[in-house]
């Protein structure tokens, strides 16, 4: 076996939480097991992505669900999807979209790196509103109204990043947008927990939701979920799959694909990039069905102890401690450590280098540096390393 050491890699405290850049959230055993299981025999990839949907269809609310290589991946299939439907010329030609309609209208304040999923598929952004709260320039945020006259024949949907904050709130966008029987395609890649999102907002009439299988669901880290209309997650699914088969003898599931939708067999689609394997699929179930069930909260309590050990050892440093989070908000609690920069002499950008750099190396939530802050995000910690990043932020703060 090939460990991180033989290739010169010194494992990390990793004290961010489920962030891609370090690995994702920690698998539990059960969701290894059935990685393992899963990678020690085959099945027929539609049929596997088909049961899967059900459960996945179950537990959202909507009408069909599919197993996709991360939330970004979903953002791609779910636009290539709306794009495509079952147009086998159209599905051939992506990301060439020149002679049918490909814009999506978003919100200019919704705007982010993330949003290159979406226009990887070919589609281009029609951009509304403004952010004049943010902007200091007036009282007003981009408004519904704002979609709607930005309609046209060449718009295919909309796309909307969900937030508990974001604005238009999602069902007057929706509202407006099935007005002109336009799809919205929803990112909610981190917008669990809490757990009722799961089906609240696909339930908000939203036509394709994408969601982090690697984050709080605790799957492998590059699993993802599309769900949402049945028509949809098809199209997306036949864009995804090995489809080296032949039309006589290819029989999907039809709650996957209603084969009579197609003139015949597409060749590989634009998401074939972007499979998942048989036995990502089976961690990733094992672990949203840990998750929807509530078997992860029990942890709560373990984490709010680790941070209790973090700030008691760090008493009498020029820093204050705060564990911020309750049980109730079914997050991971966080503690935030404000640095005395003037007292320390040193910048929270100096100190998050400094623990990156040191021995072991540790890695803080970074989001607030600008604010002096360090933020510490207990889980996928152990227990025994507690006491060590205390141990290793004292140094830092001077200890």
């Amino acid at each position: 076996m090939t460990s991180y050491q033989d290739l010169g890699l010194t494992p990390i405290i990793n004290a961010t939480g489920a962030v891609t850049r370090l690995g994702g959230a920690p698998m539990p055993p059960a969701v290894l097991e059935a990685f393992c299981e899963g990678a020690g025999q085959w099945v027929p990839l539609e049929q596997l992505q088909a049961a899967a949907g059900r459960r996945i269809a179950e537990l959202t609310g909507t009408e069909a669900g599919l197993v996709t290589a991360g939330s970004a991946a979903s953002l791609t299939l779910g636009t290539a999807a709306i794009l495509c439907g079952f147009d086998l010329g159209r599905i051939e030609r992506l990301p060439h979209c020149d002679d049918f309609p490909c814009e999506f209208v978003i919100a200019r304040e919704q705007r982010s790196g993330y949003d290159h999923a979406v226009r990887a598929a070919g589609a281009r952004f029609v951009e509304v509103g403004f952010n004049e709260i943010v902007s200091n320039a007036g009282v007003r945020r981009t408004e519904a109204w704002e979609y709607e006259a930005a309609f046209t024949e060449n718009t295919a949907g909309v796309f909307y990043g969900y937030g508990h904050d974001s604005q238009p709130p999602l069902p007057e966008v929706i509202e407006r947008a099935h007005r002109h029987g336009l799809p919205v395609l929803v990112d909610a890649a981190g917008e669990l927990p809490p757990k009722r999102n799961l089906s609240e907002i696909a339930a908000l009439g939203a036509d394709l939701v994408g969601f982090s299988g690697g984050k709080a669901i605790r799957g492998p880290q590059s699993t993802g979920i599309l769900c949402g209309r049945r028509d949809l997650v098809a199209s997306a699914a036949i864009q995804m799959l090995d489809m080296d088969d032949h039309l006589n003898l290819w029989d999907p599931p039809p709650e996957l694909v209603d084969r009579e939708k197609l003139d015949g067999l597409p060749r590989h689609g634009i998401g074939r990039i972007l499979k998942v394997s048989k036995e990502e699929v089976l961690a990733l179930m094992t672990a949203l069905e840990l998750f929807s069930s509530g078997a992860y909260d029990a942890e709560w309590s373990e984490q709010h102890a680790r941070l209790e050990t973090i700030a008691s050892g760090l008493s009498g440093r020029p820093a204050t401690c705060t564990i911020e989070g309750s049980i109730e908000a079914e997050r991971s609690p966080t503690l935030s450590i404000a640095i005395d920069e003037e007292a320390l002499g040193r910048t929270a950008f100096d100190v998050c280098r400094g623990l990156r750099n040191g021995t072991p190396p540790v890695y803080v939530g970074h989001g607030r540096l600008a604010q002096g802050t360090l933020v510490i995000n207990p889980l996928c910690m152990s227990d025994d390393q507690a006491p060590e990043l205390s141990r290793r932020i004292g140094e830092e703060l001077g200890g």
